[in-house]
């Protein structure tokens, strides 16, 4: 009996022993990897590189296109290769604490672009409490740099009447009109120009921008996504000036041919630059694309389009190379774009994996 209480013990204190080792192991793991994961928000941070001491702040929230997945891959991407300090932000159902892109008037942690240096927004028709929205209010009007994508043409679908509508894709007064979407980023939502689900887009760079610095390392064809091209109207306003071309292709693969007749002609620019002469009188970069899924960001070319404007919007163009590290990082497997297509039950911290 001795040598079974003996032999029981030791191996009790084997498995305890092997389970102590397992949470050092996670705890030695998410340190290195320098993820600090909240219940409401995720940020990752920076290492040694070009952004060191910059931060990011990354604004997810709409209902098709799977911004909850791409934003915190393009977060890993820049805080792992490039020395930003990244915080990425959600739509989160307050009941459950769990992400709901369907939620539209909840995005908790947005006081972290008080001091940020960079907002990349990926929202669609949020409707913010006073709160919420001040930050983002705050932070565009303070001068600094605004990244969009896709969605974030039609960021804010804001009621008349609250402190914030003139921010509203459909404001209708003219000293503010169609609001972020138009006013900061240079569009509002117009329409899908491709079909959208059965026509990819296929990136062209515009004429006269090859060197732009943007585009270092990027060529015809490299930026490809599923998602179709959107509508804009021609010329864009003020000082937009177009880098990348949506060419609408027959199918869904980056190598189909390009679809013949009026749709290509023009093409619809689906990556530009402009600036933003805020109400502080201050100049501020923008850069905006209409792409950026998260299926999109399977797309070598995309992920670096997205990498090399994250360093021309904070004044880094000059250290752009051709060959900036922008490698998927973890196990990426996105979810196709649709409504009520995101991933039940999950939490800003299984993102950060």
């Amino acid at each position: 009996m001795r040598h079974t209480v003996r032999k029981t013990t030791t191996i009790r204190s084997q498995r305890n022993f092997s389970i102590a080792w397992a949470i050092a192991a996670v705890a030695i793991s998410l340190q290195a990897t320098g993820v600090q994961a909240d219940d409401l928000w995720i940020s990752f941070r920076g290492g040694e590189g070009a952004g060191q001491g910059k931060k990011i702040v990354l604004v997810s929230g709409d209902e098709e296109y799977r911004s909850e997945e791409a934003l915190p891959q393009l977060a890993k991407i820049l805080s792992s290769f490039h020395g930003f300090h990244c915080t990425v932000v959600f739509a989160i159902d307050p009941r459950s604490g769990e992400i709901n892109p369907n939620i539209n008037n909840n995005i908790p942690g947005l006081e972290a672009l008080d001091t940020a240096d960079l907002m990349i927004i990926a929202t669609r028709f949020r409707d913010l409490p006073d709160e919420q929205m001040k930050h983002v209010v705050d932070y565009v009007e303070s001068g600094r740099p605004v990244i969009g994508m896709r969605t974030a043409t039609h960021a804010f679908n804001t009621p008349g009447g609250k402190t914030y509508s003139k921010y509203s894709w459909s404001n209708g007064d003219k000293t503010y009109e169609q609001g972020f979407g138009r006013q900061v980023l240079g569009e509002t939502w117009i329409s899908h120009h491709g079909n959208h689900g059965s026509q990819s887009t296929r990136g062209l760079i515009a004429k006269g921008q090859e060197g732009n610095p943007i585009l270092k390392g990027i060529k015809d064809g490299d930026v490809w996504g599923p998602t179709d091209v959107y509508g804009v109207r021609l010329p864009l306003p003020g000082d937009s000036t177009p880098l990348i071309m949506g060419q609408v292709l027959q199918g869904m693969k980056s190598t189909d041919p390009a679809l013949e007749g009026e749709k290509n002609n023009p093409m619809m620019p689906v990556a530009w630059t402009k600036s933003y002469k805020s109400e502080s009188g201050k100049v501020a970069r923008v850069f905006t694309t209409t792409m950026g899924s998260s299926t999109d960001l399977q797309s070598e070319g995309m992920r670096r389009l997205l990498v090399n404007a994250t360093y021309w919007s904070v004044g880094l163009e000059d250290k752009i190379t051709e060959r900036l590290k922008v490698d998927l990082v973890g196990d990426y497997q996105p979810t196709r774009f649709k409504f009520d297509g995101y991933v039940k039950g999950r939490k800003p911290a299984d993102y950060a994996k």
